[in-house]
């Protein structure tokens, strides 16, 4: 891609949009024309990473199952690599908030393989310290397989009396639960540094 639209600060205009739409053609096309053999599956990741479960995505606007599973793998890890980088548009997202977002994205990828992917890569990891919005303080200590951003969590700490209270777990997933995450803290911040013996 020329640099000058790759590290363009601004929005692009339509027709810099089409030249960078034009990347996964061009990658494909100079793997083909490498002096060394690169695998069908790696031509084919290349050239429909872009390409989405509702058929609305390029080059090719393929739908669900035409793309290959490898190609929807690689979907999901050039977004999540992309909306948690520094770029010269955008600053990076926390690691948490984008794959809040982007398992809300309908359409876009394979469910069951980005569930699949956050699992593995955990939007709340255990051992995370997390944020309530009822200004509680809590560990992550269980993962819900279907409500991604629903953790079981241990609480300890009013972010409001800055004290702690008495410890408590509560479920995020459950229906009569009213409390939910606001975000990611860093326990070092909070001069935390046993939250291992809450969780472990």
């Amino acid at each position: 891609m020329p640099l000058d639209v790759l590290n363009k600060p601004g929005k692009l205009s339509d027709d810099e949009y089409a030249i960078m739409r034009s990347h996964p053609e061009r990658g494909h096309a100079m793997l083909l024309a490498a002096q060394t053999a690169v695998s069908d599956a790696v031509l084919d990741v290349c050239l429909h990473h872009h390409e989405k479960v509702d058929g609305t995505g390029y080059p090719h606007r393929l739908a669900g199952e035409e793309i290959s599973l490898l190609a929807r793998m690689g979907a999901i890890c050039d977004v999540y690599d992309a909306i948690t980088s520094n770029r010269p548009y955008k600053t990076a997202w926390d690691a948490s908030g984008s794959l809040a977002r982007t398992a809300q994205w309908q359409g876009h990828f394979d469910t069951q393989l980005l569930h699949a992917f956050v699992r593995t890569v955990g939007i709340y990891p255990l051992g995370s310290l997390v944020r309530l919005q009822s200004g509680r303080l809590g560990v992550v200590i269980e993962h819900h397989p279907q409500q991604l951003t629903a953790p079981r969590l241990k609480l300890f700490y009013s972010v409001r009396t800055r004290a702690a209270i008495p410890a408590q777990e509560l479920d995020l997933s459950n229906p009569q639960c009213g409390d939910r995450i606001v975000g990611r803290e860093d326990p070092a911040a909070w001069g935390f540094n046993n939250l291992d013996e809450l969780w472990t």
